[in-house]
């Protein structure tokens, strides 16, 4: 018999979970769970805008500015709080211009610190895979010295530019999903 439910356990532990969707963007979504948050909550200026585009997408578009001390637009999502213990990798089908952007995760939505990864976009259509093991942790600009996103729970998905220059930005999103 402990043989049976060792096969069993060793069976089940290897069969992968089904993705799920955490956000499908087209002409139908609801984004009233996504908000700007810009660098202006700190008296900066720069400005950021999120809606569904023409063909769909979501579109986070806008201008980031280094007045006031300012220098990052962001977007988040909450979403209801979700054991997310058997997936290892968020995809993200985005087309980019060509900046580097940060993926950031909380595990509840108001703790202070974020995990982050950074990615580069190509100016083309893609899918960016994170390891979600390899977000670190850091609160305001700074590396925290405490261990990676521990990937049990997740509250709050967010997008941040904040290159220390003065641009604009365009990103748009197909869909996100666990893996």
């Amino acid at each position: 018999m402990k043989t049976l439910f060792a096969f069993l356990f060793l069976l089940t532990s290897q069969l992968s979970m089904e993705p799920i969707t955490l956000f499908d963007f087209n002409k139908d979504c609801d984004l009233s769970n996504w908000y700007v948050m810009d660098d202006v909550v700190m008296g900066g200026r720069s400005d950021g805008n999120f809606q569904i585009n023409e063909d769909g997408y979501g579109m986070y578009y806008g201008k980031v500015s280094l007045e006031n001390n300012g220098g990052f637009s962001s977007i988040r999502y909450r979403l209801n709080n979700q054991n997310i213990s058997a997936y290892t990798t968020c995809k993200i089908r985005l087309k980019g211009d060509g900046k580097k952007y940060q993926f950031r995760t909380k595990s509840e939505a108001y703790d202070r610190h974020s995990y982050i990864y950074q990615f580069e976009t190509s100016g083309e259509w893609e899918t960016i895979s994170i390891p979600l093991s390899e977000m670190y942790p850091s609160w305001r600009g700074r590396k925290l010295d405490m261990p990676n996103y521990p990937v049990e729970q997740l509250e709050e998905i967010a997008f941040l530019i904040g290159n220390k220059k003065a641009e604009s930005f365009e990103l748009l999103f197909d869909w996100i999903t666990l893996e």
